[in-house]
């Protein structure tokens, strides 16, 4: 049953049926899949037959349905963008899962190798409330799982807010100096070069950046030894699961990126002492002490979406810290991180973090989800999949009714778009919902 529709759109909707043809503009809105956001464009396309000059198929925006072109978001963050998200949710998880399991071009003997499952965490900047083993926090209650006291500080004025800023701007480069030290803690154990390390094992990993509640970055990566080739290669007899778990332990002990010096502090980052690092055995085992392909996937892919919101702060960027946070909802502590970017961000030594442009994700500026190259597929390759699909699908429909699509290696296209804005209309946002509309282009959805 449609839900009835607001005065607004009830208005647009009765001027697109005296002028317009109401049922393409549904079809253009259906089109957008469901986005929430989607980026609105005006300008022209021509497809023009290479050789004989004629115009085949024409686009201009006055001639659209709505008046403009409308494109789907693609924004990774669920709380822009729902149906975007649950897209790129969908494209991690087969990513990872690609990687531990085989699959979209990757051979299935990759799961033979030896993989771990590794949280790293940040180290402390000041006590916090917690519920350490389920037990009582240090400040004396029982907190529940949803207690917004949780990972706020005992005491904010004297926990360190310039280091848990300057953390968060640092974790990228830190993790970068964590897998130069993995290589070598790898060649040591192997009683061999790095330059030699090179030429019989390849190191690959996926990860995501997770925000605690305190506000701090921190890493889940699936981390898995090849050969020398990548994916396809099998790593030495001695690369070990053992071996990769205790190289790990080394690699992140040792890793050190240096910070700024203010006022006198010199600082420099390490990662916290918690390091969590459990075997990947099978695709399916399911058990309490080991992890199976689908579960850590469907773990990476979850956060792939979120950002720092999750820590009480803002899903865009700030632009003046003072109106921007008023009536915001963020909570004091993600609002004393912000300030302290602000101020930090000021500084002309730290002009290369940005910090004044990354203050809505607490300093941190590093990308949510990355792998190395020779992980697995890439996210360009999935969306050039989906891509290739929904076009053939379109020259067959096309086909089918008679009117087909011309070849493409003979089509020159030329095309002028400009943005004219984001978002949906009343009638259109109506539309959207009320034709349940939000469907995954995707095909089969992943388990997690």
């Amino acid at each position: 049953m449609h839900s009835t529709a607001p005065a607004g759109a009830i208005r647009q909707l009765a001027s697109l049926a005296r002028h317009g043809d109401l049922s393409a503009y549904t079809r253009q809105i259906q089109r957008l899949g469901g986005c929430e956001r989607p980026v609105r464009m005006e300008g022209h396309r021509l497809d023009v037959h290479a050789a004989t000059g004629e115009i085949v198929h024409e686009v201009v925006d006055r001639d659209l349905p709505a008046g403009q072109l409308l494109i789907r978001c693609n924004n990774r963050r669920a709380t822009r963008c729902a149906t975007c998200a649950e897209v790129y949710r969908k494209d991690t998880f087969h990513l990872v899962t690609a990687g531990l399991s085989g699959g979209k071009g990757i051979s299935p003997s990759v799961a033979q190798h030896p993989r771990v499952f590794a949280t790293f965490t940040a180290p402390s900047f000041g006590p916090v409330h917690n519920r350490s083993g389920g037990g009582r926090c240090r400040c004396g209650r029982l907190h529940a799982d949803d207690d917004p006291a949780l990972g706020t500080p005992l005491d904010p004025d004297r926990y360190d807010y310039r280091a848990a800023v300057l953390w968060n701007a640092h974790a990228g480069a830190l993790w970068g100096r964590f897998t130069t030290y993995l290589r070598q803690q790898l060649a040591s154990r192997a009683g061999i070069s790095r330059s030699a390390l090179r030429h019989c094992l390849k190191v690959s990993y996926a990860k995501v950046a997770e925000y605690q509640r305190r506000g701090a970055v921190h890493f889940h990566a699936v981390i898995r030894l090849d050969g020398p080739d990548g994916a396809e290669d099998a790593p030495p007899a001695w690369a070990t699961t053992e071996l990769l778990t205790d190289a790990i332990r080394s690699a992140a002990r040792l890793a050190e990126t240096p910070g700024p010096l203010l006022d006198g502090r010199a600082y420099a980052f390490r990662f916290g002492e918690q390091l969590d690092i459990r075997p990947i055995r099978s695709a399916d085992f399911a058990g309490t002490s080991e992890l199976s392909s689908r579960a850590v996937a469907a773990y990476i892919a979850k956060y792939a979406t979120k950002g720092a919101e999750t820590a009480g702060t803002l899903d865009r960027p700030i632009r003046n810290p003072i109106t921007d946070l008023i009536g915001s909802g963020v909570t004091d502590h993600a609002r004393r991180m912000i300030l302290t970017c602000w101020h930090l961000g000021a500084l002309p030594e730290l002009e290369d973090l940005r910090l004044r442009k990354w203050a809505h994700m607490l300093g941190f500026r590093g990308h949510f989800s990355t792998k190395s190259r020779a992980y697995s597929v890439t996210l360009g390759a999935l969306r050039q999949q989906r891509a290739d699909h929904n076009e053939a699908m379109a020259r067959e429909r096309a086909a089918e009714a008679g009117h087909p699509l011309p070849d493409p290696d003979t089509v020159l296209v030329l095309s002028h778009w400009r943005f004219a804005g984001t978002g949906l209309t009343a009638a259109e946002t109506w539309l959207a919902t009320s034709r349940n509309s939000a469907t995954s282009p995707e095909g089969e959805p992943a388990h997690g």
